[in-house]
């Protein structure tokens, strides 16, 4: 293996539970080296996710946070000056190409259009990079595999994938986990007892109630696990509550006094 990737590769198992077929149906991909689109929630595991299939695919995961400022160099490579001269260097993205790895671009839809585009040819029969500053074209790796996330309820036109960038995926919809399945996961991640873990998700579900309405996004897994962690340390629930659940999603007054609400109902006052 590469030196250059090895401390991408993920050395012990991350846990996650799977919700339905997706293991299953990754694996597939994988085995065409088919990209793929994790559609989902924030918080709901799409991350987890994929850092579980590279350790269980043994591969490496080489994962980008995209933002506005994200720009194609960022992914590519650039010339830098050093001591000998003018030097390139190879972005995350050529480096996962080079030498097999698994690219995982988090919340694609936040980069930059014009960033998005110089995946095109590595999402279709092509499976090369072009490095225009470089006047190189980079063929694929056999193992190298393209997967990017995003959350398609909280995108707005101006902020979303265009059809020219879809086509070339697979997709793989998520959703916060059924009710018995989170009760487990929050159990597990947060070190609390199934009695603490059914209240907090049940808090968690009636926020959910509220999307679209008074809210963007109601309470996630990750909220929980946060939460429960909190619990598991000693602090108490409607505390625990109201710094990981309640006041990160939400400003509005109305709104807190009805998630507050949620939480004296399920812990009482």
């Amino acid at each position: 293996m590469d030196e250059r990737i090895k401390p991408y590769l993920i050395a012990s198992e991350p846990y996650y539970r799977p919700a339905g077929r997706e293991v299953e149906l990754f694996e597939a991909a994988y085995a065409r080296r088919m990209p793929i689109i994790l559609k989902g929630p924030t918080g709901c595991g799409k991350t987890r996710f994929i850092e579980y299939m590279a350790w269980r695919l043994r591969k490496p995961l080489i994962a980008i946070a995209c933002n506005e400022d994200l720009s194609a160099s960022d992914l590519v490579g650039r010339f830098l000056l050093d001591a000998n001269g003018t030097v390139w260097h190879d972005g995350p993205l050529t480096t996962a190409v080079r030498c097999g790895a698994i690219c995982y671009l988090d919340e694609v839809v936040e980069a930059r259009a014009d960033t998005t585009v110089v995946i095109h040819p590595l999402a279709d029969h092509r499976r090369a990079l072009p490095l225009d500053r470089r006047g190189e074209l980079v063929l694929a790796h056999a193992d190298f595999q393209l997967v990017m996330s995003y959350n398609p309820g909280y995108q707005s036109s101006a902020k979303d994938l265009k059809m020219s960038t879809r086509q070339r995926f697979g997709a793989l919809d998520f959703h916060y986990p059924h009710k018995e399945i989170e009760t487990e996961i929050v159990m597990r991640e947060g070190a609390v007892d199934s009695d603490t873990a059914t209240r907090l998700v049940g808090i968690a579900r009636q926020s959910r109630e509220l999307r679209g309405r008074a809210l963007d996004e109601g309470i996630s897994t990750r909220m929980l696990i946060h939460a429960a962690g909190l619990i598991s340390h000693g602090i108490d629930p409607h505390a625990a509550c109201r710094i990981a659940m309640t006041r990160p999603i939400s400003d509005e007054e109305d709104v807190l006094h009805a998630l507050d609400g949620f939480v004296e109902a399920h812990f009482g006052t």
